[in-house]
């Protein structure tokens, strides 16, 4: 019964040896997670939500670490920003020093 699986298997091993090389070009194909990068997803992040759009936000990311400046007109705003700040891929933490100037 062991023989029958093994033989069985055996023709699947080129075509598991071929996904397996193959693995590095599937890395290739992703964006590389420079500061560069993830400062840019952060814009398009925060220029996309409803709650932080049009505010005025500065975005400086340095070894993953992202500090946000600027002002925005409440407090919902800034923790908005944190927040969608953080969830983008290569953050490693936020540095909020966004100001709160009402209109």
């Amino acid at each position: 019964m062991n023989r029958r699986r093994v033989l069985t298997a055996i023709p699947l091993l080129p075509a598991l040896a071929l996904v397996a090389l193959d693995a590095p070009s599937w890395a290739a194909d992703k964006p590389p997670l420079t500061d560069d990068f993830i400062s840019d997803t952060i814009r398009e992040k925060l220029s996309g939500d409803v709650n932080v759009k049009g505010a005025k936000i500065d975005v400086d990311v340095k070894n993953g670490v992202a500090t946000l400046s600027g002002t925005v007109s409440t407090e919902k705003q800034k923790n908005k920003a944190e927040s969608l700040t953080k969830k983008v891929k290569g953050v490693k933490s936020v540095i909020n020093k966004i100001q709160i100037t009402p209109p």
